[in-house]
């Protein structure tokens, strides 16, 4: 039994010679994409909002989200402001810095 532990245990952990070609996931946790995972990139600073948190924000926000326009600074891997448009907040501006972190 130890032995597949630790073998499965190697598996999940990441390539450090390969670390910026990797790449995470963000998944959408509410609204018309919940569910859907969005790539992203696994680059150093690179931090994207966790699902407790975002659950916490747009549940104080879920009144004033429907039709809204939202702006996404320090976008990063966009996890915030596509969680707006999947809860139906009607546009988003995304800003980044990070030109890797935008392709």
């Amino acid at each position: 039994m130890k032995k597949h532990r630790r073998i499965a245990d190697q598996r999940l952990q990441p390539n450090k010679a390969n670390n910026k070609s990797q790449k995470g996931e963000v998944r959408i946790i509410a609204g018309l994409w919940r569910g859907r995972k969005l790539p992203v990139l696994d680059s150093q600073g690179l931090r994207p909002t966790t699902d407790r948190i975002k659950e916490t924000l747009f549940n104080w926000l879920m009144p004033y989200i429907v039709g809204a326009r939202c702006l996404d600074c320090f976008a990063g891997s966009g996890s915030l402001g596509f969680e707006a448009l999947s809860r139906q907040a009607s546009a988003v501006q995304f800003f980044e810095q990070d030109k890797s972190a935008v392709k």
